[in-house]
């Protein structure tokens, strides 16, 4: 039986003083089992961004205990959380988040860089990577060159580039057209099919509706944990036609 690669107990989140505390998080029970597809939704406020720093390990839990694949994050210091968000977390924001003045492939590279892959093998995987997500016409061209849309195919390439045993995407399809959240939902679907852990932040009704299972915050609790029948976008091969007529424009 394989180990889930999300497990929080009694997971809180508190900020303030007695006088003032406000619980971002209030006693949150989550497993995610490895292959799953989940959608985290909530308004503003909800807790959902706040929920997802600690599945990230970008924050502690005030109470309760977190398990990432196999590992008590409680026992971590800064530098261990570190190397487990290098390793086992592959992050996607709606920002993009990439260096402007460099090429694709560059940023691709840079979490193998901080891992100390070497330089050969970095620029293998990263190619490869960008293929993956239908940019091998794109590895040179900087982030202005590129649309919202391939910069976030960017994005997905250098968080999937380290094999993390988890994609953590926060409102990944917030900056982009329809068109291109589209076809970035159908990299996710991709993605999922061929067993990534994937794990979204949304309020957008569309993006969740991709989702084997939503679950809905408010006030800093689950309210509702739903195994749903996900829309699937564009095959595969439709997904990688179009990237390939995108970096032929």
């Amino acid at each position: 039986m394989t180990r889930p690669v999300i497990e929080l107990r009694s997971v809180s989140k508190l900020y303030g003083d007695e006088d003032t505390i406000v619980r971002a998080v209030d006693g949150v029970d989550l497993v995610v089992e490895r292959g799953d597809y989940v959608a985290v939704m909530g308004t503003s406020g909800s807790g959902k961004s706040t929920l997802m720093n600690i599945i990230g390990c970008l924050d502690s839990p005030t109470h309760g205990r977190y398990v990432l694949d196999g590992v008590d994050t409680r026992r971590l210091d800064e530098r261990q959380q570190a190397l487990i968000r290098n390793r086992k977390i592959g992050f996607i924001f709606q920002s993009f988040n990439l260096i402007p003045r460099t090429p694709a492939v560059s940023n691709v590279e840079l979490p193998m860089a901080y891992a100390g892959v070497r330089a050969a093998d970095r620029r293998r995987r990263a190619l490869l990577a960008l293929e993956q997500v239908g940019l091998a016409e794109r590895t040179d061209h900087r982030p202005s060159q590129l649309s919202g849309g391939q910069q976030q195919r960017v994005a997905i390439a250098r968080a999937i580039v380290t094999n993390p045993v988890l994609l953590l995407a926060d409102e990944p399809t917030g900056a982009l057209d329809s068109r291109s959240t589209a076809e970035v939902l159908a990299l996710f679907d991709d993605l999922n099919a061929a067993g990534r852990t994937v794990v979204v932040i949304t309020h957008e009704e569309e993006v969740a509706h991709h989702a084997k299972r939503v679950l809905r915050m408010q006030d800093g609790r689950i309210l509702s944990d739903e195994r749903v029948a996900p829309v699937l976008g564009p095959p595969p091969q439709r997904l990688a036609a179009r990237a390939s007529g995108a970096a032929a424009s």
